[in-house]
C-alpha cells in the first residue's frame, strides 16, 4: 500500500469553494506561503477578502481583470505557462480582490501585517534570467524577487525547463538562519507540463516531470514524485531538488518562498555531496532552446 506524503498534493486534492488548490494555514505545519490556482470560464469571478496577506496574480494561461482599491488593472497574459513571462499584479496586504477572466490564474500569497502599496509589472519590467548550463539550463521569471517587486515578505519566481533538462539542481536547502549564508524559508511548487515545444504529441499525452526532496538536519521529509499539471509540493525544510523534465515534455513551475526571519533574502545551501555541480557552468554552453518567448516575439508556440 502506497504511503501517502503530507508534502504532496495532486491536481484537485486541496480543492476549496471554488479554486482548484488552496494552500494556507489550514495545512498542519505550514504557516507563511500560499497558494490558490483556478480554471475561470467566462462570467466566472473569484473573491479574496482584505487580511494580513499579499499576494500577486499571476495568469498562467489567458487574460484576467483584478478588482481591488477601487480600480480594476487588466492582465493581458499569456497563450500558456510555457509560452515566456506575463504581466502579474501585487495586491498590498489589507487589500481585497476580485478576479475575472478567462483561463487558469494562480493567486501566491504571504501573511505579513505589514502594508507595501500595490504594484503592476508589464511582461517586459519582468527580469528574465537564464540560469545554469548545459542540461542544467532553466529560464526564470523574477517577477517577485526582492529587486524586481517591493514586497513585504514573499520571494515568488516561475521557472521553465525544457524536456530533458534539470533545475532546482543541485539540490539544496533553506531552513537554517545563518547570517549571510542561509535563510529560512517555505517553499511551495505548483507545477504544470507540456509536450516539449515544436513537438507533435499527440492529443492527450501524459506530460510529466519529476521532483525530489529529502531530509535535513531540520526535518524528515522524502518526495519522489511524478508531476503533471496542477500538481502541488511543498517543502517546509529539507533538501530539494531536482526538478526534472522528461525529454519529451518542458516542465513549469510557480514558486513562493516565505518565512519568519527578519530579511527577506533567498540565500541557500547546496548538498555538500551535489555542490560540485555549479562549479561545472562555466565549462558548458546554455541550452540554446531557451529563451522562451511567445510566437509574437519569433518563436514557434
Amino acid at each position: 500500500m502506497a504511503v501517502r506524503n503530507e508534502w504532496f498534493h495532486p491536481r484537485g486534492s486541496l480543492a476549496r469553494a471554488g479554486w482548484e488548490s488552496v494552500v494556507d494555514a489550514a495545512i498542519p505545519g505550514w504557516r507563511h506561503t500560499g497558494i490558490r490556482v483556478a480554471a475561470l470560464g467566462g462570467g466566472d469571478t473569484l473573491e479574496l477578502a482584505a487580511g494580513d496577506v499579499e499576494r500577486i496574480v499571476v495568469p498562467l494561461s489567458g487574460s484576467f481583470r483584478v478588482d481591488h482599491e477601487g480600480a480594476t488593472t487588466k492582465l493581458d497574459g499569456r497563450s500558456s505557462a510555457f509560452d515566456g513571462p506575463t504581466d502579474v499584479v501585487y495586491v498590498g496586504a489589507g487589500q481585497a480582490l476580485a478576479v475575472h477572466g478567462v483561463g487558469r490564474v494562480a493567486v501566491a500569497e504571504a501573511v505579513t501585517p505589514v502594508r507595501k502599496p500595490s504594484r503592476y509589472l508589464a511582461k517586459s519590467e519582468v527580469p528574465v534570467e537564464i540560469r545554469g548550463a548545459g542540461r542544467d539550463t532553466r529560464q526564470v521569471h523574477n517577477f517577485g524577487t526582492p529587486d524586481a517587486l517591493d514586497a513585504a515578505a514573499f520571494i515568488v519566481c516561475e521557472v521553465i525547463t525544457p524536456g530533458g533538462n534539470w533545475s532546482s539542481h543541485p539540490a539544496h536547502k533553506h531552513d537554517e538562519h545563518v547570517a549571510g549564508h542561509e535563510s529560512r524559508l517555505e517553499e511551495i511548487y505548483y507545477f504544470e507540463a507540456a509536450p516539449v515545444r515544436g513537438s507533435h504529441a499527440p492529443e492527450g499525452a501524459d506530460a510529466f516531470g519529476s521532483f525530489a526532496t529529502y531530509s535535513s538536519s531540520a526535518g524528515e521529509i522524502d518526495t519522489n514524485a511524478l508531476v503533471r499539471t496542477g500538481d502541488i509540493a511543498l517543502v517546509p525544510y529539507g533538501y530539494h531538488g531536482p526538478a526534472a523534465a522528461a525529454p519529451e515534455y518542458d516542465l513549469y513551475y510557480l514558486n513562493v518562498m516565505a518565512g519568519p526571519d527578519p530579511e527577506r533574502v533567498w540565500l541557500v545551501s547546496d548538498d555538500p555531496k551535489q555542490a560540485w555541480i555549479r562549479s561545472q557552468w562555466a565549462q558548458q554552453n546554455r541550452d540554446a532552446r531557451l529563451p522562451y518567448l511567445p510566437a509574437s516575439e519569433g518563436e514557434s508556440s
